[in-house]
């Protein structure tokens, strides 16, 4: 499970400010919280459950991380001001998630620099983090295949 996807810089002041911008919703198990290739306007903030971020391939879709909670999601598209990139879906029976407007979040960010400071250096580790993890399932990838090639090799000579 991908962990240390919580925004962890901020303070519990910071937290009532967003919080009071946020709002609740429950997710059942299967339902998707964000569509790949959708406009995302929102950051998410799971409570309580877990959800899976999805990637779809040619003829499959792969799972690529498993967030619970405090984990933040929809953050690439909100710092993109894009589409999402994977879609995130329920994990669990009932998953409740914070939905924050992004316009919003990036008034209140501007309102309070130290809150905007605290924010973007939480999801820079976010994401930081994120792409260790990926970084490292690459180069395991990249590890077995080359092992595999090689044995094919040695089969044919």
């Amino acid at each position: 499970m991908l962990r240390g996807n919580q925004l962890q810089f901020l303070t519990a002041d910071d937290w009532v400010l967003i919080r009071a911008r946020a709002v609740s919703h429950t997710f059942k198990l299967g339902e998707e919280i964000i569509r790949e290739g959708a406009l995302v306007n929102n950051l998410y903030i799971i409570r309580q459950g877990m959800a899976a971020v999805v990637l779809a391939g040619t003829s499959s879709r792969t799972v690529v991380a498993t967030l619970g909670p405090d984990d933040v999601c929809g953050d690439m598209a909100f710092l993109e001001r894009s589409a999402a990139t994977a879609a995130v879906v329920a994990k669990d029976s009932e998953v409740e998630v914070d939905e924050i407007n992004a316009q919003q979040l990036r008034e209140v960010l501007e309102s309070f620099p130290r809150l905007a400071s605290r924010f973007y250096h939480s999801l820079a580790l976010v994401l930081v983090r994120r792409l260790r993890v990926t970084t490292r399932e690459l180069v395991r990838e990249m590890s077995f295949n080359d092992h595999t090639q090689a044995g094919k090799l040695k089969m044919q000579v």
